[in-house]
């Protein structure tokens, strides 16, 4: 009789937990039918968005664009797949840079022994002459460009081999393109004021006259890059590869024959970029202004910097075995050579 009680009493409390888990079991199928449908819709923005990318209107093509950001901030599964379609999209549009540097050089001529300003340095000549992407194009990087990185799983936005010059963007909020690829692209007159494009690859790019004040190209591979009259500004060079983009060895010895493809930074301006163990050896910086940079433990070896501002700048620890300094200002410049 007592196991009966026992029984009846807990009865009701069996029959509670029993429809508890029911209702946790219906709750779990529900979730899972919403999840499905969830990707299912987003599947079909997916497609819908991807065909309006291939439309022949401007309009409709932007708004396939949106779309994307849209499915991209919305879901963290597709995130990866809408940046590389985004990237393909801008590569195609914008053309190839192997056509557009077959065209003559936007930088002005300058006599080899004037020093300009560092504001004459930023502009060409007739702006209007410089191409600049379309507008899809440039919707295409932005909505890149403010993506969140730490969903990417390790897709890499590859912009190489692509004609992106006079690119800039009319929001005031820097863009992010951390780890982009720009190998071989053409960026001449390109404004990146502000970017973060630390571990980039600019492998061979073509930058003259890009202007990236305040850049953070912290680690970025700029070997052989093309920099004539570009403006780096308090720029955040640290550990930046701005050696040359090949070099040839003998094969029976091993010996080094020659470097080529180096970095070509005549009458850039540098002042107060922070240049901290970059590697900067072989580079052409003559007529360069690099006042206030800090050069601190940077290899300059074989590099020319003659009639180089050098006022201020901070030298201590660098390598500078060959450089050419002659007729460079060294006013208050930290650990040169003495003159001679």
């Amino acid at each position: 009789m007592q196991w009966v009680g026992l029984i009846a009493v807990s009865l009701p409390g069996l029959a509670a937990l029993g429809a508890l888990l029911f209702t946790w079991m219906q709750v779990g199928q529900a979730s899972k039918e919403l999840r499905i449908s969830e990707h299912g819709q987003i599947t079909s923005r997916f497609n819908a968005a991807v065909d309006n990318l291939g439309s022949q209107s401007l309009d409709i093509r932007l708004g396939g664009i949106y779309a994307l950001q849209r499915i991209m901030q919305d879901s963290a599964r597709d995130h990866p797949t809408v940046v590389s379609v985004l990237a393909a999209f801008a590569q195609r549009h914008a053309g190839s840079s192997a056509d557009s540097l077959k065209e003559p050089q936007v930088i002005p001529t300058v006599e080899p022994d004037v020093q300009s300003s560092a504001d004459s340095l930023k502009e060409p000549r007739d702006p209007e002459e410089i191409p600049t992407p379309e507008a899809d194009v440039r919707a295409a990087i932005a909505t890149l460009a403010h993506r969140r990185p730490d969903r990417d799983r390790g897709t890499v936005i590859d912009l190489s081999k692509t004609d992106l010059r006079g690119l800039r963007f009319t929001e005031r909020a820097p863009i992010k393109l951390p780890g982009v690829d720009l190998t071989d692209a053409d960026l001449r007159a390109a404004s990146l004021i502000g970017a973060d494009l630390h571990k980039a690859t600019l492998h061979k790019a073509n930058l003259e006259l890009a202007d990236l004040d305040r850049a953070n190209l912290r680690g970025a591979d700029m070997s052989g890059a093309s920099l004539p009259r570009t403006s780096l500004v308090g720029a955040d060079l640290r550990r930046a590869d701005m050696g040359c983009a090949e070099e040839s060895f003998d094969v029976e010895t091993g010996d080094l024959l020659g470097r080529y493809n180096c970095v070509d930074l005549q009458y850039a301006s540098l002042e107060d970029a922070d240049l901290r163990n970059a590697k900067i050896s072989d580079a052409d910086l003559r007529n360069a202004l690099l006042a206030s940079a800090d050069l601190r433990g940077a290899d300059l070896a074989r590099s020319n910097l003659s009639n180089a501002d050098l006022t201020n700048a901070d030298f201590r620890g660098a390598k500078l075995t060959d450089a050419k300094l002659k007729g460079a200002k060294r006013t208050g410049a930290r650990g040169l050579p003495q003159e001679g």
